[in-house]
């Protein structure tokens, strides 16, 4: 199983200088509720960009095309094909960033997990790819409303892949 998560604004911008677009503490939670005790997976800025390295209770897999990059508490593979390779068939695999990433999972991905947040950032450099509704079909929706913690609405919409 393939999961891609991520949190996305009204034009699917998921980031600006290796950083996220918006403090959502409960899209954080949840991102940890789902991806504990499972695989992720990121690209070398993803994994670069997280505060304390390598997320706990989670197998961290990198990928880096530099001969010899290594990431402390994480495994680093070339490609993506070659870090699914090492996975089970049982293992949960959760693709969490860059915007490459996503692009290049995609046509893998059983469900898209994402927080789309009901705001436009006001810069962004990191997209996530276009949504073919051809190919997805939303299962389950849960939404938040603007409040004095959160200046913007959010849901956090699950995605599967149409058969």
């Amino acid at each position: 199983m393939i999961s891609i998560i991520a949190a996305v604004d009204r034009q699917l911008a998921i980031g600006f200088q290796n950083k996220l677009l918006f403090w959502l503490p409960n899209d954080l939670k949840r991102f940890k509720a789902l991806t504990t005790g499972h695989t992720i997976v990121m690209g070398r800025k993803t994994f670069e960009s997280l505060p304390k390295g390598a997320l706990p209770n989670r197998r961290n897999i990198v990928l880096s095309t530099r001969q010899g990059a290594s990431y402390p508490g994480a495994e680093t593979y070339s490609s993506l094909e070659a870090a699914l390779q090492q996975c089970s068939a049982e293992e949960k695999v959760f693709i969490i960033g860059g915007a490459s990433l996503y692009k290049q999972a995609l046509h893998l991905a059983d469900e898209l997990l994402l927080t789309e947040v009901d705001a436009i950032a006001p810069q962004a450099d990191a997209y996530f790819p276009a949504i073919d509704p051809e190919i997805w079909q939303e299962k389950n929706k849960e939404v938040h409303l603007a409040d004095e913690k959160r200046p913007f609405a959010y849901a956090f919409t699950d995605y599967l892949r149409k058969r």
